[in-house]
């Protein structure tokens, strides 16, 4: 028969067994837990489902340091943000530019509106009412300052030095109106030296006739540019001289104020300064003969080709400049 003592040493044995053997089960269970939550599609605490992707294959997992995971840096991301700054989006790296598709070929004449997108011809802006007086003057052939030659049309006027700018204003139209409410159009071809003052236009008499009585000589006036129609396009002069080696060039019958001429060379287009006698001036003769390249004070710019350099011969173009 068993000792008391033996009886108690198998009653501890079995006890041993027993708690060895629960706490194998609860560390199984622990673990079947684990392994639960952490698989796709497992729910959070609150109920939600888990939405982020199960890495694939080609998906680059958290580097490993010491035993644990290291995330990677973001561009994003508060830990990869310098002290102090709040993380922002992430920059963008722009592909390859996608070629845009062919828009209309440039044409001759390239019209530029808005305030300050065109070159100016001067202290004659267009859209602007300017007050001042008219006179009268007998202006023969109607040939002035500006060179144009003998006209047939006497509705013509000389404007005063500081507006005329040195010859900044010929060839321009403009609207001439006075107190009674009587108007007249008139195309600038001279220039009115002192005592005429800024605004003041002095009227063939012809054109003076059309506002008040000539023996009155001299009325208070308003006047502001035009751009009339037309019917002729514009011609070009080499003045007398005029070779490949000096030339000077004139724009006639343009129906708005000329702003600019340049000359086509080997390396680009070339501005040729302007003179008081109203030509374009090339003192050495670059682009003399070639081709040219007229833009009035709106910004439309006219590319003219095949006038020969013959002095003194008015050339006509297929081109005029647009109304405004």
């Amino acid at each position: 028969m068993q000792t008391a003592r033996q009886a108690a040493r198998q009653r501890r044995r079995r006890r041993r067994l027993t708690t060895g053997a629960a706490v194998a089960v609860t560390a199984a269970g622990l673990l079947v837990c684990l392994v639960t939550a952490m698989r796709p599609g497992s729910h959070d605490p609150d109920g939600a489902t888990g939405s982020g992707p199960a890495l694939g294959a080609n998906a680059a997992a958290p580097a490993v340091s010491g035993g644990q995971a290291t995330p990677s840096a973001s561009p994003s991301s508060p830990e990869s943000s310098p002290a102090g700054s709040s993380p922002g989006p992430s920059p963008t790296t722009a592909g390859p530019a996608t070629p845009a598709a062919p828009g209309p070929s440039a044409k001759a004449a390239t019209p530029k509106s808005g305030p300050g997108a065109a070159p100016s011809a001067g202290r004659i802006r267009p859209g602007t009412t300017y007050p001042g007086v008219a006179t009268a003057y007998a202006a023969g052939d109607g040939n002035g300052a500006c060179l144009f030659g003998p006209s047939d049309d006497l509705m013509i006027a000389a404007m005063n030095t500081a507006d005329y700018e040195s010859s900044k204003a010929c060839g321009a139209y403009v609207r001439v109106r006075a107190a009674s409410g009587a108007s007249i159009t008139v195309r600038i071809t001279n220039e009115c030296p002192l005592p005429c003052a800024p605004g003041q236009l002095d009227l063939s008499e012809q054109a003076f006739a059309k506002l008040a009585d000539p023996k009155v000589g001299r009325i208070p006036i308003t006047w502001s540019l035009l751009s009339p129609a037309v019917s002729d396009p514009i011609s070009l002069r080499y003045k007398t001289g005029s070779s490949r080696y000096w030339c000077a060039i004139q724009v006639i019958g343009h129906r708005n104020p000329v702003a600019r001429l340049e000359v086509r060379t080997a390396t680009g287009w070339r501005s040729l300064p302007r003179t008081g006698y109203n030509h374009f001036l090339s003192a050495d003769g670059t682009g003399c003969g070639g081709v040219l390249r007229v833009t009035d004070i709106h910004g439309e710019e006219l590319t003219i080709e095949g006038i020969a350099l013959s002095p003194d011969v008015v050339q006509r173009t297929r081109f005029q400049f647009a109304p405004h």
